[in-house]
């Protein structure tokens, strides 16, 4: 496939629907790495069994390397030794979602869309597709233009990467997501080759705009997007409500 950057718009199949489909979101705070992973597990399971609806995690991790499986040269993209991890404080956690090395940290939205794609459309593709369309509309209220760039997953400004995207299904339920970088620590990205391309750089949306931006301010953004995109009106619910069931 071609390097040509394409707009957000150019692939722009909605998953289709009857009607708008009821979700939750739920914002987990910050949250090490593999407490948000079992919660990601636990929702997937009640998704499953249609204990509850499609779900929405937002989580702000603590600074982390993960290393996705079945990516070739993965281990060659973790530049930094565990000495100089610890110094800088990031930890390391091998995945089971597909995509190659990348980082979260504080001043980064990830976001773990627990969806159940028999729903929609039995297409991962798509499915990936549909979420670079989600984050480069939510770019587009802060008057970033974002774009695709084939055959690279994620979200481009330019030749950098503004969001990162890695995800798993599994029986059609899906797992993992997207990591925006609103405003995080970017020499972090230093200790890795991100998501394995050594030819592009990553970038902010504090950088882009050149001014302080908070996670607060950009999720409602988020939000949206992925109520046009997918077609999910999200409530916002509270962790606890995972062990009540649909209320």
């Amino acid at each position: 496939m071609s390097n040509e950057i394409i707009s957000g718009k150019s692939e722009s199949q909605k998953f289709p629907h009857r009607h708008m489909n009821g979700g939750w979101v739920i914002d987990l705070g910050t949250m090490e790495y593999q407490a948000a992973w079992d919660v990601q597990k636990d929702v997937a399971v009640k998704v499953r069994q249609q204990l509850i609806p499609d779900v929405l995690l937002f989580v702000e991790h603590l600074p982390v390397y993960t290393l996705g499986r079945g990516a070739r040269g993965s281990w060659q993209n973790l530049i930094w030794d565990q000495d100089r991890r610890e110094r800088e404080g990031i930890s390391f956690v091998e995945v089971d979602r597909g995509g190659d090395i990348t980082y979260h940290g504080p001043g980064q939205i990830v976001g773990y869309p627990i969806f159940d794609l028999n729903r929609y459309r039995r297409d991962l593709h798509q499915y990936l597709r549909n979420l670079e369309e989600a984050l480069i509309y939510a770019l587009q209220e802060f008057g970033i233009t974002a774009e695709r760039m084939p055959p690279n997953t994620g979200v481009w400004v330019g030749r950098e990467k503004v969001a990162a995207i890695g995800v798993k299904a599994s029986r059609w339920i899906t797992q993992h997501g997207f990591a925006l970088n609103v405003a995080p620590n970017l020499d972090h990205f230093q200790g890795i080759v991100p998501c394995g391309i050594q030819d592009k750089g990553v970038t902010s949306m504090e950088k882009l705009l050149d001014r302080r931006v908070t996670l607060d301010e950009v999720k409602p953004a988020v939000i949206r997007a992925m109520t046009q995109v997918f077609a999910i009106d999200f409530a916002p619910h509270a962790l606890s409500s995972l062990s009540d069931g649909i209320s």
